[in-house]
């Protein structure tokens, strides 16, 4: 099967890993141009760039996937594979493959279309999440689902441990998929629409946390968004008012107080929400360290969060 790989984030490295030992090989890797990183703005490749290349597989790095359809074209491939590419497909790619162009995608579909979904599903208190594998459509996470694999959301999953779960899974959903298409039986069942939800991509100030919502609400947040966009509060230090970041785990208390409003227990920092309160664990105060929370206490003494 003559297959092009197009991909860009680190969940697709395994996937591409399989297809490196099992077949098939891709025939090129098309990922985003390579970007400045860090406090120098170094320019870094993908990861996936960087085996590629190890391997012997030719990338391509367009501004637009749509610039190079033709050289697509050129290399008559009958499957495109898509995961965390960052650039919807326009139509003069669309029509490419002489099979199928099939998108994997990191959740239980329709439910979480868009870009957060491994967030999504902790946040929400789901039980499961997963890999779907869809046709490509012009619509965003739209297509006819191929096939899906689910996986349980244990206690104290977080949006890192859930990403490379669902990274080694979407190797496996990847060769359900290529089976069915080699078999012609990937048809794809439709979406139900009524269904379906879209989350957008998170950014940074999407983790201040809002300790008006329940404790258990807030403990799930903390865990979903950790590493990013990570969690912070605002924090009364001597009568100043400064960031603090706030790291899993955290443990849900049966305590009467006030959001935001700081437990008296000595040594414990344990914080007021809508509903019971939140002991936390680990912190980095704003200018500092990661630190212990107790440590926290003892240093800054700090008097409310809001």
């Amino acid at each position: 099967m003559r297959l092009i790989f197009v991909a860009t984030g680190d969940i697709a490295l395994p996937s591409f890993r399989h297809l490196l030992e099992h077949g098939p090989k891709p025939l090129a890797l098309v990922t985003q141009p390579d970007k400045p990183v860090g406090r120098h703005q170094v320019l870094t490749p993908p990861a996936i760039k960087t085996e590629a290349l190890a391997a012997g597989i030719p990338v391509l790095q367009p501004g637009k996937i749509g610039d190079i359809s033709e050289e697509l074209e050129a290399m008559n491939p009958e499957v495109i594979a898509v995961m965390a590419y960052g650039q919807i497909l326009r139509k003069n790619v669309l029509t490419l493959a002489s099979k199928a162009i099939i998108n994997l995608h990191a959740s239980l579909l329709p439910k979480y279309r868009g870009a957060a979904c491994i967030q999504a599903a902790i946040d929400a208190g789901d039980a499961t999440t997963g890999v779907t594998a869809i046709h490509v459509v012009r619509e965003l996470d739209a297509g006819d689902m191929i096939c899906d694999r689910a996986i349980p959301i244990e206690t104290g999953e977080t949006g890192g441990s859930m990403h490379d779960k669902l990274a080694d899974l979407a190797a496996l959903v990847l060769q359900d998929a290529l089976d069915k298409l080699q078999a012609d039986e990937a048809t794809g069942e439709p979406q139900d629409v009524e269904k379906s939800s879209y989350i957008p991509k998170l950014e940074r100030d999407d983790g201040r946390l809002d300790w008006q919502r329940s404790a258990e609400a807030i403990e799930r947040r903390i865990r979903a968004y950790d590493p990013w966009p990570g969690t912070f509060t605002l924090v009364a230090e001597d009568g100043k008012s400064k960031r603090l970041k706030i790291f899993p785990p955290t443990e849900v208390v049966d305590l009467n107080l006030q959001p935001g409003e700081l437990a008296p227990q000595a040594g414990d920092l344990i914080v007021g929400c809508g509903t019971g309160a939140l002991k936390l664990t680990l912190v980095q105060p704003e200018g500092g360290k990661r630190m212990s929370a107790a440590d926290y206490v003892r240093g800054r003494k700090p008097t409310s969060m809001n």
